[in-house]
């Protein structure tokens, strides 16, 4: 299992649209070959902030299965326009 992590940067304002299209997108994501779970987490301190944390089976189901895939480009259209700036993107391995 590997975790994909990215600090999600919101558009100061839009934070209640970006949840409400959020909400929409996570079935995109749920159904993809190897997804295991996702969780958003909103910053406590920093307005406009949020961790993603996914769970994929590997590297290659996020980069090569989803982010290919006709899904990925409703995800994208749902929630890019959110980001100032677009987030980074880093994958971790299993716990120590």
């Amino acid at each position: 299992m590997v975790l994909e992590h990215a600090l999600l940067h919101v558009r100061c304002g839009e934070e209640r649209a970006f949840e409400e299209s959020l909400a929409k997108a996570r079935p995109l994501i749920s159904v993809s070959p190897g997804f295991i779970n996702m969780e958003v987490r909103p910053a406590l301190e920093k307005t406009g902030t949020y961790l993603l944390l996914v769970q994929w089976s590997s590297v290659d189901d996020h980069k090569v299965g989803f982010r290919t895939s006709e899904r990925y480009l409703a995800w994208r259209e749902l929630l890019h326009h959110f980001y100032e700036p677009m987030p980074s993107v880093m994958y971790f391995g299993e716990p120590l």
